[in-house]
């Protein structure tokens, strides 16, 4: 078993917590990403986990051994871990050829020469580096090198693979083809990933669960679907898409979303006497809505300002009336559309968040 788990633990430096009394659980096999902006705390997190930092406060299970626990003085060394750690400079040592560099964790741990031979054979099927063993680092590319440092991992048979944004210097092209490796890599092995990334296209393509951090603490975590659709606070709506957020601080009032000229009526799930007078923030994303030529109850008049095509899709920006902003990204093939053209914003009331403007926690459906 690798279930991971974190009892409120918390790690310092000087009188910034770095990590604040998280909690959190990795079920066993979990392609599990922790996500966020720099200085969130999930590279701490990562070496808390790993041994490399020593928590202040709480307690780390890894499977069924305590590792951690700051009421006893419980500190398992890292060695002592069964993890292993793929960094984002792949620290392969450049005097040794790639067979050396994938065998020397066996070595160091003495295993047998003939189990080397045959777990090397393996783990180069698994990555396709048959051609690779007798070059040397610098003769490899981006990619290349990440495959052996990850061959070098998976050789070791550790119960728990830690990655620290990994796919960061490698090319867009090159990231897209490696997300996809790393995806069925995860799905041969059945091992326990834990990924740290700032790319939010990558936690959402490659996790099974995934964790959003802000200034040390868990904002949310769920599958990467529910933190998209729901997600629980304004700070993981806003991290989350290809372009800012669209938001209006609005009303309630007798069953509508209403801020002077713009009026929409409240979704269903939302029960109007519970919240009446209640101000909240509607926050929609660029592809959450549509431009339409004819109104109805969800649209609003509009303006557009400016065009930026790409592709099929053009970010538009458009004023609505009273003078608000908004951006939409609109499918062009669907309506031709122009600077200057007066028409009908729409918001899907499906897919359109709402906050409670005091806290900005989301409001949830019933």
């Amino acid at each position: 078993m690798s279930k991971i788990v974190l009892e409120n633990v918390t790690k310092r430096f000087g009188d910034n917590a770095a990590v604040d009394n998280l909690s959190l659980e990795i079920p066993d096999g979990a392609f599990f990403s922790l996500l966020g902006p720099s200085g969130c705390g999930k590279t701490t997190t990562m070496r808390l986990i790993a041994g490399l930092e020593t928590p202040d406060d709480g307690r780390i299970w890894i499977g069924d051994k305590l590792v951690f626990d700051g009421r006893t003085n419980t500190v398992v060394p890292p060695s002592q871990r069964g993890l292993g750690m793929v960094f984002q400079n792949y620290a392969l040592w450049p005097h040794m050829t790639v067979k050396d560099n994938v065998l020397f964790g066996l070595q160091v741990r003495r295993v047998p020469r003939k189990e080397r031979e045959e777990r090397f054979l393996k783990v180069q099927e698994q990555l396709q580096i048959q051609a690779l063993e007798n070059r040397y680092p610098n003769e490899l590319s981006g990619g290349q090198q990440q495959r052996i440092a990850l061959a070098r991992e998976l050789i070791t048979s550790s119960k728990v693979l830690l990655m620290d944004e990994p796919l960061s210097n490698l090319d867009a092209k090159l990231r897209i083809d490696m997300r996809v490796e790393l995806k069925q890599l995860h799905e041969a092995t059945g091992g326990t990933i834990i990924y740290v990334t700032h790319d939010q296209i990558e936690a959402l393509t490659l996790s099974t669960t995934m964790a959003v951090m802000k200034d040390g603490v868990l904002q949310q975590m769920d599958t990467p679907n529910r933190v998209f659709v729901q997600p629980a606070n304004f700070f993981v709506a806003s991290f989350m898409g290809s372009a800012p957020l669209n938001t209006f601080e609005l009303t309630i009032e007798d069953g509508r979303l209403v801020n002077g000229a713009m009026q929409l009526p409240l979704p269903d799930g939302y029960a109007s006497s519970e919240h009446n007078g209640r101000a909240v923030t509607l926050a929609a994303r660029p592809e959450e809505i549509n431009l339409l030529p004819s109104t109805d109850q969800w649209s609003v008049p509009g303006r557009i300002e400016s065009i930026l095509p790409m592709g099929y899709t053009a970010l538009v920006r458009v004023v609505l009336e009273g003078g608000s902003e908004l951006t939409v990204e609109h499918d062009t093939r669907e309506l031709e559309i122009s600077s200057g053209e007066q028409l009908f914003v729409r918001f899907d009331p499906k897919t359109v968040h709402l906050f409670d403007t005091d806290t900005m926690e989301r409001i949830a459906r019933v």
